[in-house]
Order: C-alpha cells, then structure tokens, then sequence
C-alpha cells in the first residue's frame, strides 16, 4: 500500500484503511496525541482546581470560554467536533452547551502564494488563463478553506473556494486517535449514547470527508437547485465545473447582505419578516418535503438577495432523510400543536430519541411541562435552543438520546432561529412552521399525508371537528394559500375508492352522539364560504366529476345533494 493512500488520495472516509496505516506508523501518531492530551489535560486540571477551591460555580462561564478557545486552537477538526457537540445536550452540560454555540468557524487565512498554487495544480493551468480578475487577499477564511472573489474570462462574476494545505492528513489523523481514544474511554463515560462511542466518530468522519471534497459539495449544490427549481424565492449559485476539482470550487458569486446584518436588509427595501418566513419555510421543504437539507445554514452561508430571494452558499454539510422520518417529523409537529403528549412521546421512540422498550408514561408528564408554553410563544421567550437546554436537564433523568443523524438537524434548526431571532425578536416560529403543515395536511399530496390528515382528524375514533377548523384556519394565515384547490383534492379524494372510508365517517361524524352536527358544520362554512364562490364552485364541482364515472357519480349524488342543501340553508 502507497504511504500516500489513506491520507491523501482517499476521498471517503474508511476508519479500517486509515487504522491500518497508523498501526504501523505510530511516531506520526504520537506528537498529535501528546499535544493534544496535554492540552485537555490542563483544562481538566483547571475543572479539578475549581472543585478543590469551591469555585465550581463562579468559574463555570470562564471555563466553557476555555473550552471554547483549546477547541479553536487544536485546529480544524476540532472546531467543527465543537459546532457537532453544541447540538448534543446528551453529551455536553448546559453550560458549555452555550458557550461552544458561539465556537465560529474562522481562522488566519493562509499564505496566498500557496492558495494561488495550489488553484493551478489542481486545475492543471495558470491563473491569470482561468480568471480575468482574482482578489489580491481572500474575501472570507474558515477552517477548512478561504475564499476569492474573481471574474472569468466570460465576464461571469465567481467565488473561488480553496481548501487548505495538507488538509486532509491532518484531519485523517486526529480522527484515527478520536476514534482510538473513543474505544478506550467509552465504558468509562456516563454517556447515554444507546451505541458504541465509536460510531459517532464515524459518523462525524464520514461528514467531515464529504465536506472537503469539494466536487461533492458541487454535486450537493445542484442537487439543492433542483429541489427548488420550482420555487423563485430561493437562489442557489451555479457550479463552474471546468474550474472545480476536489480542493478548488468555482462557484458563481451572489451579491446579497448577510441576514444577521438588519439595518442593511432594510436599507435595500427588503422586508426581514418576508425573508425570515423565506428561510423557515424553504427550511421545513429540505426537513419534511425534500429530505436533503443544509446541516450548516449559519448566516454567512444565507444572504437576502437585493431582489428578495434568498441565497444559499456552502453546501459541503448536507444530509438526507428516509420517508418514514419525514413523515414521523410531520405527525410531531402536529402532535406538539395540537398537545398530544402522548403520541408526541411515541414519535419520540419512532425517531431513535428513545428506545422501543422506554415506559413512556412517566416521560410524557416531562414532556408536557417542557413544551407546552412552545405554542403562542414568540423565539425571544421560547425557541428551540430553549427546548435543547431544557432537554439536556431532562436527558439525565429520563432515558432520551439524540440520534447521529439528528444532531444535523437540530444544529440547522437552531442555527436558523438564531437567524430569525436577530432579524426580528418577535418573530413567531411556530406560527410560520405549523401553517406549511397545516397546508400540506389539507393539500394531501401523497397516500402518507392523507393518512396523516385521518391521525389528525379522528381521535379514539371520533372526528375531531375542532382540528379540521384550527387546520383550515392556520392555513389561512398564509396569504398564498386558497382553499379552493384544497377543497378540489379533498373532494377528488372523498370520491375515490381511496377516500371510501372517510366519506363514511363524514357520514358517521354528521351523526354521532344521536344528534345532527348542525353547529359545527355551519363554523366550517362560515370559515371558509368567503372563498367558495359559486362560480368558482361550479368551475371545481365539473372538473371533479368529470373524472369519475356516471355510476360512481350516481352512488354519491345523494350523499353530496344532500350536505350542499344543508349548507345552503344555512
């Protein structure tokens, strides 16, 4: 094997080659290791001080500062463990928890003749033959890499990311004595991790690897586009692939103002409250619609554009969601406005948060006292960095854990209330978050969403008339949303061999308890009879049963004469 395979030529992370090359050659190993011990050991040094000279308390902010720099100063790999473990209140206490939140991913650029050289190697030709201009100094420098601002030939304007010099041995090494270090301390560790220490790491690795692979994050970044092809609020910088290669990324440059920097969004004419609903919403399509979601939305990757879109850069720190989480993370988001504890602790054991075999019943009082203020509540009094702190207390005494994967998105949750918070301390997340449920409910768009309306609609067994009015009416707080088409699907469905069985409990829900739903029946019209126009209604009614057969159309007719009587009348 070529000294040179795992460290340098390697573009996916493999934990058995890169152990297999130090085992052999553990001098490269020990000076890292030594360094590093001895770094930590002055920190743990410091803790045990403060216990000796009961100054635990008074110390507790000056301490998670420290971590905070011995974090930053061990280089690249460790900056982004620290970003990873702010997201983890399993892991790490309260206290630190905030002061790593803060860790930024910046650093002293590196020498511009090796970044200018390394452009041409990688790329195989001169500078000045690629970019008409290329800015003397880099615009932006973070752990793993700086970037330029240039122009081609062609006079498109582009950003050029380069990574940093011998990038990947480092990284490749302190993960081989992470993971070393992970099976020697696990058992020792009061962590409730619900698997092998070990397995974080890889997991962490695998994302680090992704990262700096730059024809990766090229490939991430189209694939984001395509996901928001359809969607004119959401700009996403083409890739240059003739000027792009594993450590040099030719993007095209968007000129934007950074989120956080308010006064200069408005300065531009641009409303923060339409660029905040922006960024939530295009963050639950990733989440629930996509399931490819940008695990570091931080606000230098997030611009507001001058034309009121929102840009998106850097998209080496990616992930991708199965259906079934997708769907479990629609039904807790409804289960949590609605206030099922309950169920909201079954999707908990759904989602990997706890075992199958956890008694839930104590936890879901814990729940209740947790989230039951989320509601109503603007991100100033109540957000998600509020639910994690409250949950790292609950995480020791019941047995919650947070799953590898959902570290990610926690991390961009929170990363994009933050966001939201600096533009507007009022903002009501949840009444952004909750109405795009609600919609894509109403919208029933796939079998699964319709299944998930029925869960939200009957409970034990009876129609809940009350939901499908809260439903219909947050849904409405979208200006966009019209409930015409919706009610178009929804009587599409009813009709539809699909929808055979909640036509019947329609039915049943008219009628139960030995009394005519009158009340009721007369709220929903009354919400919505002002965008149910009998023209447009006509327009619907021939488009929906123009679609069916004459004996289908015969089977009902009663039925639906019957119930638009009825609404008439009233």
């Amino acid at each position: 094997m070529s000294l040179q395979t795992p460290i340098q030529n390697n573009r996916r992370y493999d934990p058995d080659e890169i152990a297999s090359y130090y085992r052999y050659r553990p001098w490269l190993a020990w000076a890292r290791a030594l360094n590093i011990i001895w770094s930590f050991a002055a920190f743990i040094f410091s803790l045990k001080w403060d216990e000796w000279q009961n100054q635990v308390e008074q110390n507790k902010s000056k301490r998670a500062a420290q971590l905070r720099q011995l974090l930053t100063r061990l280089g690249p790999t460790f900056i982004k463990v620290g970003q990873a473990l702010s997201t983890r209140p399993d892991l790490v206490r309260k206290d630190f928890l905030e002061e790593l939140v803060k860790l930024q991913d910046q650093l002293p650029p590196f020498d511009n003749a090796i970044a200018y050289q390394l452009i041409e190697t990688e790329l195989g030709r001169p500078v000045k033959e690629i970019y008409s201009e290329l800015s003397p100094s880099p615009v932006a420098a973070a752990s793993l890499g700086q970037v330029y601002r240039g122009r081609l030939h062609t006079g498109e304007e582009v950003a050029v990311k380069v990574q940093r010099p011998n990038l990947r041995p480092v990284i490749t090494l302190d993960l081989y004595l992470m993971r070393w270090a992970a099976g020697w301390l696990a058992p020792w560790l009061p962590l409730n991790l619900g698997h092998d220490l070990r397995l974080i790491v890889d997991e962490f690795g695998t994302k680090l690897f992704e990262e700096i692979d730059y024809l990766n994050e090229g490939r991430n970044a189209e694939k984001f586009a395509t996901n928001f092809r359809n969607d004119p609020r959401v700009k996403v910088p083409a890739i240059y692939w003739r000027y792009t290669s594993t450590r040099v990324l030719t993007l095209e440059w968007l000129n934007g103002f950074k989120l956080t920097d308010t006064q200069k969004v408005k300065e531009a004419g641009l409303d923060p409250e339409a660029i905040i609903e922006i960024g939530v919403t295009s963050g639950l399509q990733q989440l629930l619609e996509h399931g490819f979601f940008h695990a570091d939305p931080h606000p230098g990757n997030l611009f507001a554009m001058p034309d009121g879109r929102m840009g998106y850069i850097d998209f080496g720190m990616m992930d991708q969601l199965d259906e079934n989480i997708k769907e479990t993370l629609v039904d807790a988001v409804v289960h949590l406005v609605n206030k099922d504890y309950n169920d909201l602790a079954k999707d908990y054991v759904k989602l990997g948060f706890l075992t199958p075999d956890t008694d839930i019943r104590p936890i879901v009082p814990a729940l209740e006292a947790t989230l039951g203020n989320a509601i109503g509540k603007n991100v100033g009094d109540f957000n998600f960095k509020t639910i994690t702190d409250q949950f790292s207390e609950l995480m020791y005494d019941y047995p919650f854990r947070v799953p590898a994967k959902f570290a990610l998105i926690i991390r961009s949750l929170v990363t994009q209330e933050g966001i939201a918070l600096s533009l507007n301390p009022n903002f009501k997340i949840v009444e952004v978050a909750y109405p795009y449920v609600a919609r894509r409910l109403l919208m029933g768009e796939s079998p699964q969403l319709r299944r998930r309306l029925l869960d939200v609609l009957f409970k034990d067994g009876k129609f809940q008339w009350q939901r499908l009015e809260n439903l219909i009416a947050i849904a409405r707080t979208d200006e966009n949303f019209d409930v015409l088409p919706t009610a178009k699907l929804g009587l599409q469905y009813l009709l539809s061999d699909e929808g055979k069985y909640l036509w019947r409990q329609l039915i049943l829900a008219l009628t139960e308890d030995d009394r005519l739903h009158t009340e009721e029946v007369q709220s929903l019209w009354n919400l919505v009879k002002d965008d149910l126009k009998p023209n447009r209604l006509l327009d619907v009614a021939i488009g929906v049963l123009t679609d069916l057969s004459k004996q289908r159309v015969a089977a009902i007719l009663p039925s639906v004469t019957a119930i638009t009587t009825f609404g008439m009348k009233r």
